[in-house]
């Protein structure tokens, strides 16, 4: 047993002792630590990139809110020619190397390596926005796994000119108001103990190049206070059907189906965060209206790119 241990305990009085063989190792060692553990943590951040489970973000609106112009500007650079979408549609995108990625905030804008090539890959789903057709939208949500890494988050596309016009508005709000509903019954109605992977929600407050287009912190105000409708007539609707007049479970009922704080008079986005949802209103647009220069025809969605960059 001691012969053994002898070696163990002469290469510990080595490490240990002034010589400058054992200093030269210590400084090698303290020097490549660092950078081994910071590219293990790099690569296990952009790991999915190379992986089966790209980072995926859902495309959601009503119908000509120019979701499929915004798909083929991420995907492509310049938004195409399209026309109504009957099928949802994914395309693979690169997230622009002016843009940083969540690993990627402290690293600074001269690094050499921060190129195109090495920017991630993420997917970008199309779901069609037409009354009849949002299945599509709402299937891709139901049916994930509660804590799939792979959903990132989703982009609420709204026409920022729209939504100027009560039917407009109502119709956008009707329809936030689900997916929001939605995504508060998915985190609240959790089977597990541990909470679902949180699924950020961006409102890209579109079309702003349009002149009788809203600024994007009006839009925000306009559909939380349209929401606050919606989730009133709802809630009278379940009455209205005898829901809630049954004791307790009825009271469960309308309370499972009461969006944001319960029993609050007015809505804000600000109250899905009790619910595990962030929501964010930013303004953009995807294709600028007779621009001749290349950045009015490309649009802007600088701060729409930031902020997937953000969730990646």
């Amino acid at each position: 047993m001691v012969a053994s241990d002898a070696p163990h305990d002469d290469w510990l009085t080595w490490a240990f002792s002034p010589t400058i063989s054992a200093i030269l190792v210590t400084l090698v060692i303290s020097l490549l630590l660092p950078v081994l553990i910071h590219a293990y943590l790099y690569r296990q951040a952009t790991g999915s990139s190379s992986g089966k489970d790209l980072p995926t973000f859902l495309l959601l609106g009503p119908s000509g809110a120019g979701k499929t112009t915004l798909l083929t500007l991420f995907a492509n650079g310049t938004p195409s020619p399209t026309h109504t979408s009957q099928t949802p549609s994914t395309a693979l995108c690169h997230l622009p190397a002016s843009t940083r990625s969540h690993a990627d905030r402290y690293r600074s804008a001269n690094d050499d390596t921060l190129s195109h090539a090495s920017q991630p890959k993420l997917l970008i789903t199309d779901t069609p926005g037409h009354g009849k057709l949002r299945h599509h939208a709402l299937a891709s949500l139901t049916t994930s796994s509660p804590n799939t890494p792979a959903l990132k988050g989703l982009l609420f596309v709204v026409d920022s000119a729209a939504v100027s016009s009560p039917a407009g508005l109502t119709e956008t709000a009707e329809y936030l108001h689900d997916i929001l509903l939605l995504l508060q019954k998915r985190h609240t109605q959790s089977k597990t103990s541990k909470d679902p992977q949180a699924i950020p929600v961006l409102v890209a407050a579109n079309k702003q190049d349009v002149f009788t287009s809203l600024p994007a912190a009006l839009v925000g105000l306009k559909l939380e206070e349209e929401i606050a409708k919606v989730r009133l007539t709802r809630s009278k609707g379940l009455l209205d059907s005898g829901v809630g007049m049954e004791g307790d479970e009825g009271a469960d009922d309308q309370e499972r189906n009461w969006l944001g704080r319960f029993g609050a008079k007015e809505f804000a986005f600000a109250q899905m965060g009790e619910h595990g949802v962030e929501v964010t209103v930013i303004g953009g647009n995807a294709k600028g209206e007779g621009g001749e220069e290349k950045e009015e025809e490309s649009g802007r969605v600088e701060e729409w790119w930031a902020w997937i960059g953000e969730n990646l």
